[in-house]
């Protein structure tokens, strides 16, 4: 039986023919209808026996020379290659930045979508360019996309999603894309996006200890404006208004001096691990006591702040990733945003 007789093209599906000769060829290769090193039609004569366009199953050989599971010889056409990894599903994880938090969404996901997945990684740095870079590397050669956005501008400030990253993106098919932490206003509802909401959250996670930050004199966030790795600006939107609703003095630092001024009374935010470090080791050294003199909440959890009992503002990261590969594996589509949470201990 020809390789055409197998492939079945639906007029009426809303999947472009390209995706659907590709799915048809692996599935047949999987059951076992198509084997190892058997000759498949040229380009040509595959568009004539399926009534399509040349340029649809160039579109089509192309990615599945990508994913190896054709190969060309000069000379001799097309055959179906060898190939361990073709019933396997092949997502590509693109993530700003290589932070405990991401790290643990990322493994988080990889549990969840299981070991009939490949979840290959790969950092971008906030680097609009390079993200882009990568994106065209690896257009094609997968099944599904998972992107953190998170960009910095020229003046190393945070951007979600700088115009030529949306036109990148617009051009993945909505069911193979999945956005992750942030909430960018892309998806229709067509697309997977869980998220957090960076104002909102950090306002009601505040809202929820209110009467134990309320018993400071002074808010001070500590939000570096011009990071290697920059973070939403929308942060420091909700704590000022939680800061504002309550009637609380308030300050924003961009960093922990080792000089800095600190004062009985006063409660710091503080976004960055070196910062958190920094503040304590001073806290120590002018023997403040930490919960009583001082206060401290950390964004962003991890087990080392639970064990030091340091108090958090923090989503659930291990929740985000799972629920990515939920999403994914029971093909669901639209909008899921992450629980976000004030944890209170010791700190504050």
């Amino acid at each position: 039986m020809e390789i055409s007789e197998y492939v079945k093209i639906d007029e009426g599906s809303r999947e472009a023919k390209y995706q659907q000769i590709v799915k048809s060829i692996i599935h047949n290769v999987v059951i076992g209808n198509l084997v190892i090193d058997q000759k498949i039609p040229s380009i040509n004569n595959f568009s004539e026996e399926l009534y399509v366009s040349r340029d649809t199953v160039e579109k089509a050989y192309n990615i599945l020379k990508k994913r190896q599971v054709i190969a060309s010889i000069r000379g001799k056409g097309f055959y179906i290659a060898k190939t361990k990894l073709l019933s396997k599903v092949k997502i590509l994880f693109l993530v700003n930045k290589l932070s405990s938090y991401k790290m643990r969404v990322y493994n988080s996901f990889v549990d969840a979508i299981g070991t009939n997945s490949i979840v290959d990684l790969h950092i971008y740095h906030c680097d609009e360019s390079l993200f882009l870079n990568l994106l065209d590397k690896h257009k094609s050669a997968y099944d599904y996309y998972v992107v953190m956005p998170h960009f910095k501008t020229e003046k190393q400030e945070h951007t979600s999603m700088p115009q030529r990253v949306y036109e990148a993106l617009n051009k993945i098919s909505k069911n193979r894309l999945i956005l992750l932490d942030n909430a960018t206003g892309y998806n229709n509802n067509q697309s997977i996006t869980v998220y957090q909401d960076f104002e909102k959250d950090v306002y009601n996670a505040l809202k929820s200890g209110v009467n134990k930050i309320c018993k400071y004199n002074k808010i001070i966030l500590v939000y570096p404006k011009k990071a290697a790795y920059p973070y939403p600006k929308k942060i420091p939107s909700g704590v000022r208004k939680f800061c504002l609703e309550h009637y609380l003095d308030f300050e924003i630092k961009d960093t922990v001096h080792d000089d800095i001024a600190l004062k009985k009374g006063e409660l710091y935010i503080i976004i960055e691990e070196t910062d958190l470090v920094n503040f304590i080791r001073q806290i120590r050294e002018r023997d403040y006591t930490l919960g009583e003199d001082i206060g401290v909440i950390s964004y962003n959890d991890t087990p080392l702040k639970n064990v030091f009992g340091i108090s958090v503002v923090s989503t659930d990261f291990k929740m985000m990733g799972e629920k990515g590969a939920k999403m994914i594996l029971n093909k669901e589509k639209g909008d899921f945003k992450v629980p976000f949470n004030f944890i209170d201990r010791a700190s504050v």
